[in-house]
């Protein structure tokens, strides 16, 4: 456990990792807690784009973990922070929730709502707010060649008591369907993320670990940036999935509570 131990900055994904639904993951506020006592940091790096920054620092608030939105990052985030570099001010069809919505108006993006636009983008997000009539037009529009943009990939996102929600995923596998097309994502497990917050944070890649409970997002953001990867078995991976994949950890424990001795 010594490279864990030398690592300075935590990556961590929230949900399945910090939190389920609404509940705490037993040990994860004493975690936390260790990594700042050691005068080390963390960052909540989440792919669940259907909220904004607020929203996370809200919900950590009301759970008992202190958190500033400085100590956040979204796939949402990431994604504005792409668009921005290929065209300031771009048009977008947006499948996303209304503080996705926001969170892309306020980075100066024009969204076009109707069908049969001019429009420079499709971004699809964890959109719970899901209507037919947004998936027809966005079929449409990537159809007629318009580029195609996801958050991120998560097929289902993980609640308390073994339950969850259908994700982005599971919206672009419609779209797929019906298109023969797949998006360019932007968040886990694209290194492009990871990079990002290097650029953001000033920080160096080496020094980060990314924590997480999915192989296809989080443990394969740790492959494709070059970074440290920790998997849990807290959330969507269980032990039988991990022996049966060919992703591979550097590090695996039950839960992070078992990681508090080796941060």
């Amino acid at each position: 456990m010594k490279d864990l131990k030398q690592k300075s900055v935590y990556l961590l994904d929230m949900d399945g990792t910090i939190y389920l639904g609404d509940e705490l993951i037993d040990g994860s506020k004493k975690f936390l807690e260790a990594i700042k006592n050691k005068g080390k940091r963390y960052i909540f790096l989440t792919n669940n784009s259907s909220k904004n920054k607020e929203t996370y620092v809200d919900k950590l608030n009301h759970l008992g973990i202190k958190a500033t939105e400085e100590e956040v990052f979204t796939s949402g985030e990431a994604t504005t922070m792409f668009l921005k570099k290929q065209k300031e001010g771009a048009r977008v069809f947006l499948l996303g929730t209304k503080a996705l919505e926001e969170e892309f108006i306020r980075e100066g993006f024009v969204l076009e709502k109707e069908r049969h636009q001019n429009i420079d983008y499709v971004v699809l997000g964890f959109d719970t707010t899901l209507t037919y009539e947004k998936l027809w037009a966005a079929c449409e529009y990537i159809s007629e060649g318009v580029e195609y943009i996801a958050t991120h990939p998560d097929f289902n996102c993980p609640l308390a008591n073994d339950k969850f929600m259908p994700d982005a995923g599971a919206m672009a596998a419609f779209i797929q369907a019906s298109t023969g097309k797949l998006p360019k994502v932007i968040g886990k497990p694209n290194k492009e993320v990871v990079e990002s917050i290097a650029s953001k944070y000033g920080l160096n890649k080496d020094d980060m670990a990314m924590v997480g409970d999915r192989l296809y997002t989080d443990i394969k953001t740790g492959e494709n940036a070059g970074i440290t990867s920790v998997l849990v078995y807290s959330g969507e991976t269980k032990e039988e999935d991990y022996r049966n994949s060919e992703i591979r950890a550097d590090f695996v424990f039950d839960s992070v509570k078992d990681m508090i001795d080796f941060v």
